[in-house]
């Protein structure tokens, strides 16, 4: 499991496939909040889960499975 602290506010967060997901806002409830105001937001907030999470490596997300599926999975509640 990944050390939660460890994401950033703006760090990047990216799918398995390399692929941009989104921007984080912050962490809550387990939840990564992915700030409105990404160019793949459309003017929404979306959360993934923590549990998405493989690795946090430089100021960088990345997700264990690949961006459209993660878009396909987010909740924006």
């Amino acid at each position: 499991m990944v050390d939660v602290s460890q994401i950033k506010e703006h760090a990047d967060v990216v799918g398995s496939d390399g692929a941009h997901v989104g921007t984080v806002d912050h962490v809550e409830n387990g939840e990564i909040k992915l700030t409105k105001s990404d160019r793949d937001a459309g003017g929404l907030h979306h959360f993934i889960p923590v549990d998405f999470v493989q690795a946090v490596e430089g100021g960088t997300v990345r997700l264990d499975r690949p961006a459209e599926e993660v878009r396909r999975e987010w909740s924006t509640s």
